[in-house]
């Protein structure tokens, strides 16, 4: 059983288009999502659409922003998430968008596979957590949140990708050799990386395939012309983060 894994797509058709059609190419099984399939980006509808059809999708915070209200965001991000909300709402057929709002509804904030745990942010706080590599200075909250994950834990939020090891040791994908990393019975958490907006400095698209033995990273190339014009026609949207999509950052 392969497994293909993605999160953070942000409204960003053109990363989720190019990923989508790696993951054709990779002969997947099944596809999975992380969540915050909106936000930032200036295709929420689009992305909502084709997200449906996944095999899973997990409730992201900014998903969750744009059903409710968005708590602790920036100005920039609480914008865009408020014309989001605006885009779902509009569009199509009344039961169109009826049908996008019961998706976002309906989705859930873990999943769990045996020993695997799928989450947004983190085992301990499954929707707004962020895990980051210097977290491994913060050895507490490390174990605390190791202490909750039965095995393995794949997850994303932050947009950088990697692997947590119980030891306190972050590992990068460039760092393992052809980019994949082996389970080998140690607690670990998987850092899938981020279709929409990468942060770790590379502007690819990242998302991971997972199998019974491992764990592969994917770099997809996309065209960010198109998706930073598109936000950059938009006044609602910051300029920003269609001018981030360029650096990785």
């Amino acid at each position: 059983m392969k497994t293909a894994v993605v999160s953070d797509i942000h409204g960003n058709l053109e990363a989720l288009t190019a990923v989508l059609a790696d993951i054709e190419s990779q002969q997947v099984d099944r596809i999975y999502c992380l969540g915050d399939v909106v936000g930032y980006g200036p295709n929420p509808r689009e992305c909502v659409d084709i997200v449906r059809s996944f095999d899973l999708c997990i409730l992201g915070n900014h998903d969750q922003a744009a059903l409710f209200d968005p708590e602790g965001f920036s100005q920039g991000a609480e914008q865009a998430i408020f014309w989001t909300r605006r885009q779902l709402e509009t569009g199509g057929s009344q039961e169109e968008a009826l049908s996008r709002w019961h998706f976002l509804c309906g989705l859930p904030r873990t999943h769990q596979e045996e020993r695997r745990l799928f989450v947004h942010g983190s085992a301990r706080n499954p929707l707004s957590e962020y895990v980051f590599p210097e977290d491994i200075y913060n050895p507490k909250k490390l174990e605390k949140i190791f202490s909750l994950i039965p095995n393995v834990c794949f997850q994303g939020h932050t947009h950088v990708p990697g692997v947590f090891y119980e030891s306190a040791q972050f590992v990068s994908p460039k760092d393992f050799e052809n980019s994949t990393y082996y389970f080998n019975g140690e607690k670990a958490m998987i850092n899938v990386g981020s279709v929409g907006q990468p942060r770790d400095g590379d502007p690819r698209s990242c998302y991971v395939i997972v199998d019974e033995k491992s764990v592969t990273f994917r770099r997809v190339e996309y065209d960010q012309n198109i998706t930073a014009d598109k936000i950059r026609g938009i006044d609602d949207l910051d300029d920003g983060q269609g001018e981030r999509l360029f650096e990785g950052h």
